[in-house]
């Protein structure tokens, strides 16, 4: 069970962000060729990017790359480029229907064959940006099984709508429906990007509404928010005494080949306990809320 509570998003074109940023420790860092990068730089960005991705410093982190969309005269070298460079993630933007997914898939596996990489490694990540992403987000979430999970990109989503940002409500349809559609897929969910970053409160609200909503975590654009966001996902002590109790109340009762398991007279059943190791996941993580 991998943790992906912070993505952190470099702009491609950016060197010397390309080359420090894993001294932020997020857990995983998305190398962005998309919204970040003006036309004159997309391909010094793709030759940046593809470096990056070969640096050892990033073996132990989750890498991520932004291509542009597949039907623009960038994406299909970003996409060669992220790949042959070993990237873990390639994320989709402004992914529509199963089909895009299935079209990036099919290029994916190509471009393995072609350059000898193991052939579904590379994962995918679609980045749900329009209402017909939000409608189809079940599709979208059930279209490949190199799926890890889709994300929804705030801006986009609500200039389709015909809205803007606001305190939330302009985004609870599709937070929903984003969120369900990665669990019954079993696959990941990210929230959005939190863009006022002298707002460190409003930030910190809309947190705790995405983790109390389900969510595994949130795209981010600073590194200030990586240490907020994981405090903010971390377990109280109380919450991590009580998953430890949880965990080795269920050991003995496997032990002892006991069909119910109970905890000062509470039955302990599957859920509970996956949760109870979830929990004692992310404090391993981060350690306990400050």
């Amino acid at each position: 069970m991998k943790l992906r509570r912070s993505m952190l998003f470099l702009p491609g074109a950016n060197a010397a962000m390309l080359s420090t940023a894993f001294v932020y420790k997020p857990d995983s860092i998305m190398f962005d060729l998309e919204d970040a990068v003006s036309l004159r730089e997309k391909d010094s960005a793709r030759l940046l990017v593809f470096h990056a991705l070969q640096l050892p410093v990033y073996r132990e982190i989750e890498t991520v790359v932004r291509i542009n969309p597949l039907n623009t005269p960038f994406g299909h070298a970003d996409l060669e480029a992220a790949v042959r460079a070993g990237v873990d993630v390639v994320r989709l933007p402004k992914t529509d229907c199963a089909e895009d997914v299935e079209v990036l898939e099919r290029e994916v596996e190509r471009i393995e064959r072609a350059c000898g990489r193991e052939v579904g490694s590379t994962k995918l990540m679609a980045a749900i940006e329009s209402a017909s992403g939000v409608i189809n987000a079940l599709a979208i979430a059930k279209s490949s099984p190199r799926l890890i999970g889709i994300a929804l990109a705030g801006f986009d989503y609500v200039m389709d709508m015909q809205t803007e940002r606001g305190d939330g409500t302009e985004l609870f349809y599709a937070r929903c429906a984003v969120l369900h559609a990665a669990r019954a897929a079993r696959i990941d969910a990210f929230d959005v990007v939190w863009s006022d970053l002298n707002d460190e409160a409003g930030f910190l609200k809309e947190v705790d509404l995405i983790k109390r909503l389900g969510f595994n975590g949130k795209s981010l654009i600073n590194p200030r928010q990586i240490e907020l966001l994981h405090n903010a996902y971390a377990p109280t002590e109380e919450e991590v005494e009580y998953a430890g109790r949880v965990v080795a109340a269920a050991a003995e009762g496997e032990r002892k080949g006991l069909g119910v398991v109970s905890l000062n007279g509470k039955m302990i059943d599957g859920p509970v306990i996956d949760h109870a190791r979830r929990v004692l996941q992310r404090a391993e993580a981060s350690g306990t809320r400050k």
